[in-house]
């Protein structure tokens, strides 16, 4: 049995491109607060972690797949906006400018197995107008997301250059992914 502890589309579609489809979708009811002086990179792995922990919980005989995905600037997590106005200064934040992206990926076997990893992809922003942020803005695709963007919507017209797993800014490291469930023996 193989569950996906997330309720995102694009995770559940990147998986399944790759040919694996989840029998159950199962998102983690966790607090996602980060910890005083915790790094991004901890942050992210932490919050995979626990993801998986807690649906292991339920289904203790299943392939559990966890990722979360968090954008940065320096060492600041960008998270997702609470309103229009904080995705404005978001988006503005980003344009011409580099960041990155870090996804936390927790895979977890029946037998025991856990694997954690951490994916860093290196984004840089055209410079985009204000017009154009406001386009985009309306659009709401904003909303939900950790950095204000899905790499695979609107917001792509923003993005110059990546250098890293276009996967795993989308949300699931595919080839990670792929590699630890045949290492831990899943068919």
């Amino acid at each position: 049995m193989l569950v996906l502890a997330s309720a995102s589309p694009a995770r559940k579609a990147l998986l399944e491109a790759a040919g694996f489809k989840p029998d159950l979708i199962l998102p983690a009811d966790i607090d996602e607060t980060p910890r005083k002086d915790e790094k991004p990179t901890a942050y992210v792995q932490r919050l995979a972690e626990e993801k998986a922990l807690t649906i292991q919980k339920l289904h203790p005989n299943a392939y559990i797949i966890a990722a979360d995905t968090i954008a940065v600037m320096g060492a600041r997590i960008i998270g997702k906006a609470a309103d229009r106005a904080e995705a404005e200064k978001i988006i503005t934040r980003f344009s011409g400018r580099r960041h990155r992206v870090l996804t936390g990926l927790c895979i977890l076997s029946p037998n025991g197995k856990k694997s954690v990893r951490l994916v860093s992809s290196a984004v840089k922003c055209r410079m985009v107008q204000a017009a154009e942020i406001q386009t985009y803005l309306d659009s709401g695709e904003w909303e939900g997301k950790s950095g204000c963007y899905g790499l695979q919507g609107r917001a792509s017209a923003f993005i110059e250059t990546i250098n890293g797993s276009y996967t795993s800014i989308i949300g699931l490291p595919i080839a990670e992914t792929i590699a630890i469930l045949n290492g831990m023996g899943f068919r």
